[in-house]
């Protein structure tokens, strides 16, 4: 309640007029407007951040994807290195072992040369030694054709030379004369064996008459006692008594040992004639051969057939020509040196 008596406050109230509608109200609006824009882009907010999670989840599974991928691929990776560094090693290996091959087929190749020329040299030396030693021409011949033979399967330029000095001593050979050393040393040999078997003349014995010879074979009828015995006194009669004549020279009479040493003489004649016919010379060979047949007719018994064969294949080996001068090879196992001593260079 109020007091009557203090003065009464008049207060004025302002009178209110009729106002528009809310709706209108622009900063309603605004506000709506405001809110509806905001909500707008909280949903675009909330679906792009849906999105960009999906996004992300497809990341991140493309991303584990990826990385499994990528750890297969290293494991895949580390596996075929380790197949290369396998498959490099056995290149290596085999590298190496066809190195070794070829180091290997270059020492054959070059020991199969050696070889060859090692033969080719044997073949060359073979024939000098014929040549010089047996005086044989188509033993040298065919050794140095074998040379030549072996020096063409080689096939390489370095023996062209060899081949040239071969080819040279080969024609040289081909145009001597052909003399037949080998078989005039055999005959020699032959009568030098036959030496101890000839009879001398001072053995010789008298022959029976042809006609007690042919009685002696013929069958005989028996006879009387008498008969045979006067036979046999006269064989024994016959037997003492030696009818020779005497315009001729007489055997010379020897003692044994004599005898031995004349065998011996003459085959040492017929040694030194071997000898002579080796190193052709015909002037030895001749003579000795000549003192060997003035031995036979001095000393031996001319009437046996063996002595007169004897002097027989004398006579022919002295009508031999034997002086022929053989060429040595020298070139040739020079040439054979050179190229052996210039692949040992290399």
């Amino acid at each position: 309640m109020t007091d009557p008596d203090t003065p009464t406050e008049i207060i004025a109230t302002p009178i209110r007029t009729p106002s528009a509608p809310a709706w209108r109200n622009p900063w309603l609006i605004v506000a709506l407007a405001a809110i509806g824009l905001a909500g707008w882009q909280w949903v675009e907010n909330r679906q792009t951040q849906q999105e960009v999670a999906a996004r992300l989840a497809q990341s991140d599974a493309a991303d584990k994807e990826g990385r499994d991928a990528l750890k297969q691929a290293q494991e895949q990776l580390a596996a075929l290195q380790a197949r290369v560094g396998g498959v490099e090693a056995k290149q290596a290996e085999f590298q190496g072992q066809a190195q070794e091959l070829q180091n290997l087929y270059q020492d054959l190749a070059l020991s199969r040369d050696d070889a060859l020329l090692l033969e080719v040299e044997q073949a060359i030396t073979l024939a000098a030694q014929q040549l010089q030693l047996a005086g044989n021409v188509p033993a040298a011949v065919l050794a140095l054709q074998t040379a030549d033979a072996k020096l063409a399967r080689l096939d390489r330029p370095q023996v062209i030379a060899l081949r040239k000095t071969l080819t040279k001593d080969l024609d040289r050979l081909r145009s001597l004369p052909s003399v037949d050393v080998p078989g005039l040393s055999l005959r020699l040999e032959n009568a030098i064996v036959a030496a101890d078997k000839l009879p001398l003349a001072m053995d010789g014995r008298p022959r029976a008459p042809e006609k007690a010879a042919a009685a002696k074979t013929a069958p005989e009828a028996p006879a009387a006692w008498w008969r045979r015995a006067g036979e046999a006194f006269w064989q024994e009669v016959r037997g003492l008594v030696r009818i020779q004549r005497f315009d001729k020279n007489e055997p010379v009479l020897l003692a044994p040992e004599q005898s031995f040493f004349l065998r011996e003489n003459l085959k040492l004649r017929l040694l030194n004639a071997r000898l002579a016919l080796f190193v052709r010379d015909t002037a030895t060979y001749r003579n000795e051969l000549k003192a060997v047949q003035d031995m036979l007719a001095s000393y031996y018994d001319g009437q046996d057939k063996t002595v007169q064969a004897t002097q027989a294949s004398l006579k022919q080996l002295a009508a031999a020509d034997v002086g022929m001068e053989l060429p040595n090879l020298n070139d040739s196992l020079a040439a054979l040196r050179s190229l052996r001593g210039g692949k040992e260079k290399k």
